[in-house]
């Protein structure tokens, strides 16, 4: 019996509408990326190993889907260790071992695999900023268009293989580009339709004030990862997250006033202003909070509401300044956008003091949104302009010719292949979502007319094919 046909877990085949649907969030987005000045690159759709490990912390490592070596490596390669114990480990939830059996399985996962799908869109590019240096001008702005892998579990609005709409100015550490960001959100979101968005910001030296004022510097990351999903599990969640990480009951004493911090945007950053005294680089990161903040109310927004939200961390080890993420209110499907400053990224290969900051589109949850709320213009579709009816060989000849002058007009149609049974073609023309069906017989071949039937309407009317080309055109 033949084996039934399907996609791995977490990827998705798309049908023409569906190709239609995306391109024109993914023209939007580009044209608005265009009008900021972003240039568009494209880097391999896997890298080295060693490019991408050790960037995203360890849960971001965990979900990096590595490529066996190629060709027939494991057969070839009889001296291969295999520890052991590798049976037992690969049993064992990576949080659970040791230092020494972590050690162990990585040695063991380098030996068979050297490369990786890309996690996101944002490391490869520091990798290119690095290896191209010397071809490009700074501060260097470029925009970034292609498909990601991260080994998640799937479940609605998020997937194994998806897209990223990725923007990034690297070169200057100037705020006016975290002003872009927000007014380039709000420009993208706007002209998709969506009608209400928030994007909140946070900047990673108020969460370092935080460890600061605690007095658990070092334990930053689990104190930001932990804070980062207050909105999935709540201040109970958090607290016995903390807790399990080694936070002192000290410090969750002090931590525990973030979680009673209310108001607007304006009364949330004073009270973080006072809750951070005494902290020179949380006190910081509210100075450029409030700066983008004002230069956005300068500016103005079509439709975003922008919020300071102290909670935000995204939980990636690279964000240094401004964190950005975007939810569509309507909608209860995570993050659509997200981004931040990275400062120290191109220095991990090698090129210090280059500051950078970026954001990304989620090209798939947009798409679930505009779907769910029926956002989609009637005028994106994928529909075959003209189909002419197939009556036979003389009639055909005199069809394709027809065709020829529509194409050259910029108009989609075609010639149905062979001459067959009307109700057939017109059941095509209706699977294809045909907009016109033309008819060339006899008759109308000797009067230099062509029947023309409006599928959507149902009317019908006798024209030259130059009084097709204006009423389609115009």
């Amino acid at each position: 019996m033949a084996q039934k046909p399907s996609t791995p877990k977490g990827t998705r085949d798309f049908l023409p509408a569906e190709v239609a649907k995306r391109n024109y969030i993914f023209n939007t987005i580009k044209a608005s990326f265009e009008t900021y000045g972003f240039s568009p690159i494209e880097t391999p759709s896997f890298e080295l190993s060693s490019t991408l490990m050790g960037k995203y912390g360890e849960e971001g490592d965990k979900l990096i889907f590595k490529i066996l070596k190629s060709g027939n490596y494991l057969y070839e390669k009889k001296n291969i260790e295999i520890p052991s114990s590798m049976n037992e480990l690969v049993k064992t939830s990576f949080d659970r071992l040791s230092s020494d059996e972590k050690k162990e399985l990585n040695k063991f996962t380098s030996d068979i695999s050297s490369k990786a799908l890309r996690y996101d869109l944002t490391v490869p590019f520091a990798r290119f900023v690095v290896q191209h240096q010397n071809e490009l001008a700074f501060p260097f702005k470029r925009y970034q268009i292609q498909p990601v892998w991260r080994a998640d579990r799937p479940q609605k609005g998020r997937y194994q293989e998806f897209y990223q709409c990725d923007a990034d100015v690297v070169g200057s550490d100037s705020l006016i580009y975290e002003v872009d960001f927000v007014l380039l959100f709000d420009e993208v979101l706007s002209n998709l339709n969506i009608p209400n968005f928030t994007v909140k910001i946070n900047n990673r030296k108020v969460l370092s004030g935080i460890a600061e004022v605690c007095g658990e510097e070092d334990k930053l990351i689990s104190i930001t990862v932990a804070i980062d999903k207050l909105d999935k599990i709540g201040v109970d969640g958090v607290t016995k997250e903390l807790l399990e990480k080694g936070i002192s009951q000290a410090a969750m004493s002090k931590i525990a006033p973030l979680f009673e911090i209310t108001g607007d945007t304006r009364s949330r950053l004073a009270q973080m202003r006072e809750y951070l005294t005494g902290s020179e680089i949380g006190i910081n990161g509210i100075d450029e909070l409030e700066y983008i903040l004002d230069q956005v109310d300068e500016l103005g927004v079509k439709k975003a509401n922008v919020e300071f939200d102290v909670t935000l961390a995204r939980g990636l080890n690279y964000y240094t300044g401004a964190i950005f993420e975007v939810v569509a209110d309507d909608v209860s499907i995570g993050s659509i956008c997200g981004g931040g400053r990275y400062d120290d990224l191109t220095g991990i290969f090698g090129m210090k003091d280059v500051s950078g900051v970026g954001i990304s589109f989620g090209a798939d949850r947009i798409y679930d949104v505009l779907e769910e709320l029926k956002l989609f213009p009637t005028s994106v579709d994928n529909r075959l302009e003209v189909l002419f009816v197939n009556f036979g060989e003389q009639e055909q000849k005199q069809c394709v010719k027809h065709v020829k002058a529509l194409r050259e007009a910029g108009i989609s149609s075609e010639v149905y292949p062979k001459s067959a049974k009307m109700q057939k073609q017109m059941k095509y023309a209706n699977a294809r979502g045909v907009k016109y069906v033309a008819m060339l017989g006899a008759n109308e071949i000797e009067s230099g007319k062509i029947k023309l039937k409006n599928m959507d309407s149902g009317e019908q009317q006798s024209l030259s094919i130059q009084e097709i080309i204006d009423a389609i055109k115009h």
